[in-house]
C-alpha cells in the first residue's frame, strides 16, 4: 500500500528529527526475514575465495545462520564482547574482516541494535565508527532495528543508523550503502501472527531498488491486516483520539514490565552458581554465561549434541521450563550460554525463574 509507505517514511523523519525519509525507499514485506532474504540474495554470488561473505555478530539472531546458508552466502563472524555489555569492537571487526579475506569476499556487515539476544544499545561513537569502517572497506550496512521502541536502559536511547549517517560528512552520508529494517512482530506491539514489517534503502544505485522491488513482489506479498497494523505501530493514536489513553497505558506498561523483568532476571541469573549475565539495554532477552560440570559436556560429547543444548533438553524435561540455547557459531570451547525471553508477564518469570534455579542448583552447575 502506497498509504503504508508514506506513514513509514513520515515516522522514519520523525524519528531521526528531520531527517529525510520518501516512500519511494521504503518497501514492505511479510517479516523481517524475508525482506532480509531478498537483500542476501542480491549479493550472493561466486564460489571459494569469491563467494559472497557477511560479517556477523556473534552472537546473533537464532535464525541468521541458516538465512545466510540458504542463500548462498557465508557467515564471517565476529565476536562481541562480553565484558563490556556484548559490545560492538572495531579491532575485531577488522581482524574478522582480514581473517576473512582469501576465503571468501566480503561484501556487506550485519547490525542488530539493540542487540538480539545481547540487548546491548549502540551508543552514536560506536555507530559512527561502524559507519567508518564499513565506508573504508566498501561494506553494505544490514542494519537490525527491530527493536529500537524496546529500550529501557537508564540514561539510554535508540539512535538509528541513519540519523547518524545523516550527521556525518558528505563523504560518508552520501555513498554508504544502507538497509534498515524493522518488523511489526518484533516491536512493542509484537503482533507476530500478522507478518509484517519493512526495509529503507539508502544510498542504493535505482536499478538495484528496481530488483529488490521485483523479488519481493514475487515473494509472499505481507497480507493487509499486516500491513494496516505496521501503518498503526509508525503512525499511533494521538492526544484526543479516543484510544490514545488506552494505547499509551498499554505500551508503557509493556515497557516497564521488559525493565522490571529484565533487572530482576539479571540479578537472579547472577545470583546462580556457574552462572553470569551482563545487564540488557534493550530487546526481549537476557543471554547469561552458564560454567557447565564436565558430566554434562562430557555427555553431550556422547550424545554429539551442544553441551547447552543438553542443559535446555533437561531442563525442559524436568521442569517443564523451556529456554533456548546460546550456541553460537565460533563459540569459544567452555563459554556456553541461554537465551532467556522477558517479554513475559512477572508471574510468569517468576516461575520460569524458580524452576531454573531448582534445576540448576540441583548438580547442573560448575564452580566458576
Amino acid at each position: 500500500m502506497l498509504h503504508v509507505r508514506q506513514s513509514i517514511a513520515d515516522f522514519i523523519m520523525r524519528r531521526d528529527f528531520g531527517v529525510p525519509s520518501y516512500a519511494k525507499d521504503v518497501f514492505i514485506s511479510a517479516g523481517f526475514q524475508r525482506a532480509l532474504m531478498v537483500v542476501v540474495k542480491l549479493l550472493a554470488r561466486g564460489e571459494g575465495e569469491t563467494q559472497t561473505g557477511v560479517l556477523t555478530p556473534m552472537p546473533c539472531p537464532h535464525t541468521l545462520p541458516a538465512l545466510l546458508d540458504d542463500a548462498g552466502v557465508k557467515l564471517v563472524p565476529y565476536q562481541l564482547i562480553e565484558d563490556r555489555g556484548w559490545a560492538v569492537d572495531l579491532d575485531e571487526l577488522r581482524r574478522a574482516l582480514k581473517t576473512a579475506r582469501g576465503h571468501c569476499k566480503p561484501r556487506a556487515i550485519y547490525i542488530s541494535n539493540p542487540g538480539n539476544p545481547t540487548g546491548h544499545v549502540q551508543d552514536w561513537k560506536s555507530i559512527e565508527e561502524v559507519i567508518r569502517f564499513a565506508a573504508a572497506e566498501r561494506l553494505l550496512l544490514l542494519v537490525d532495528e527491530v527493536y529500537q521502541d524496546s529500550v529501557y536502559g537508564q540514561g539510554k536511547e535508540c539512535i538509528s543508523y541513519k540519523r547518524v549517517l545523516f550527521e556525518m560528512d558528505k563523504e560518508y552520508s552520501e555513498t554508504v550503502e544502507l538497509f534498515s529494517f524493522h518488523s511489526l512482530s518484533s516491536a512493542m506491539m509484537g503482533e507476530c501472527a500478522l507478518r509484517a514489517g519493512y526495509m529503507e534503502l539508502v544510498n542504493i544505485d535505482p536499478e538495484v531498488m528496481h530488483f529488490v522491488d521485483t523479488m519481493l513482489c514475487t515473494d509472499i506479498s505481507a497480507p493487509v491486516t499486516g500491513q494496516l497494523a505496521l501503518d498503526l505501530m509508525v503512525n499511533p493514536p494521538k492526544p484526543g483520539d479516543l484510544s490514545y489513553e488506552i494505547y499509551t497505558q498499554e505500551i508503557l506498561l509493556t515497557l516497564a514490565t521488559l525493565s522490571q523483568n529484565a533487572q530482576r532476571a539479571q540479578e537472579f541469573l547472577n545470583g546462580l552458581p556457574g552462572m553470569s549475565c551482563q545487564p540488557a539495554m534493550g530487546g526481549i532477552y537476557l543471554y547469561p554465561r552458564l560454567r557447565l560440570p564436565s558430566e554434562i559436556i562430557e555427555k553431550a560429547k556422547i550424545l554429539e549434541v551442544e553441551a547447552d543444548v543438553l542443559y535446555c533438553q533437561m531442563l525442559l524435561e524436568e521442569k517443564g521450563v523451556l529456554l533456548g540455547a546460546g550456541c553460537q557459531y565460533g563459540e569459544t570451547t567452555g563459554n556456553h550460554h541461554l537465551r532467556l525471553c522477558i517479554l513475559v508477564l512477572p508471574d510468569t518469570l517468576e516461575k520460569v525463574l524458580a524452576g531454573l534455579g531448582s534445576f540448576h542448583l540441583h548438580g547442573h552447575t560448575s564452580s566458576p
